[in-house]
């Protein structure tokens, strides 16, 4: 896939989930919003990686690349800030709907003006090749947070067995004590018996 293609189909995808955003209620729009900004955390990274400094030299792509990842700073900015909220009250939606027309606009300028401006800055084997290494980008950040998720939830799990052991061995050491205590008290007796009977 080409790189224009791939990004595209990036943006097609992002403009989806806002919709969805839109439609969603309480709990639902923060999981939206969640995947937004897997998306678009995703998206930024293949372009300030690969695509952007391959745009960054030639004269005719040159202000439009810097432009963009200053517009990216935004985004990142406003990402981090939503992500923040643990309810989607008032004002994260006005925040929401910021974020959504700051990547509209993005979007808007990078389709229009920087993809035709870059397609003739570099001709079509490397927008090619961009394609391919942003794809192969992509699938490896994607293995990686899936990696991490999944040893996150390990951890938890060997978190919990280790919590659970220390109890039962607490448990154990607890009823050990406690049956040596009586087994000691129950021999105490039978010595005070003992020493009343000879007084006797």
């Amino acid at each position: 896939m080409d790189a224009f293609s791939l990004l595209k189909a990036d943006h097609r995808k992002v403009e989806q989930l806002f919709a969805q955003l839109e439609s969603a209620n309480g709990k639902q729009k923060l999981q939206v919003f969640e995947q937004i900004r897997t998306e678009l955390e995703l998206h930024t990274h293949i372009e300030e990686k690969i695509f952007y400094p391959a745009l960054e030299e030639p004269e005719e792509t040159h202000d439009l690349t810097l432009e963009a990842y200053e517009e990216h700073d935004v985004v990142k900015k406003l990402l981090k800030e939503l992500g923040r909220a643990k309810t989607a009250n008032d004002e994260w939606e006005a925040q929401a709907k910021v974020l959504q027309e700051n990547v509209e606009h993005h979007v808007e300028e990078e389709e229009n003006e920087l993809f035709p401006k870059a397609e003739s800055a570099l001709g079509e084997e490397e927008i090619e090749a961009l394609g391919e290494q942003m794809e192969a980008e992509k699938a490896r950040k994607q293995r990686g947070s899936a990696s991490k998720r999944s040893s996150g939830k390990s951890a938890k799990k060997s978190a919990s067995k280790a919590a659970t052991r220390s109890t039962a061995a607490k448990r154990t050491r607890t009823s050990k004590k406690s049956s040596k205590k009586t087994s000691s008290k129950s021999s105490g007796s039978k010595r005070s018996g003992k020493s009343a009977a000879k007084k006797r």
